[in-house]
């Protein structure tokens, strides 16, 4: 995946300065790993973060976009959407 396809970079990209602030605030929290991500390990965990990060932000903002997208997605709520 290029940069320019990455959803964090993007998402970074698009906010001011105070709001790039609170989301590194998100990301240091985020990066203390979970008991599960402790036992699988992880090269770098604020990248991780990052991509969580970004990705839960864009459920948030796009859930019909992104339930279409998921292959987790019921697909009898899609067609009531």
């Amino acid at each position: 995946m290029s940069a320019d396809e990455d959803p964090a970079r993007q998402h970074a990209a698009a906010q001011d300065p105070a709001d790039r602030a609170q989301d590194g605030e998100r990301v240091a929290e985020r990066a203390h790993l979970l008991p599960e991500e402790l036992a699988a390990g992880s090269a770098d965990p604020t990248a991780q973060a990052e991509q969580i990060l970004a990705e839960s932000d864009r459920r948030t903002d796009e859930p019909e976009q992104t339930q279409r997208e998921s292959v987790q997605a019921d697909e009898s709520s899609l067609d009531e959407a």
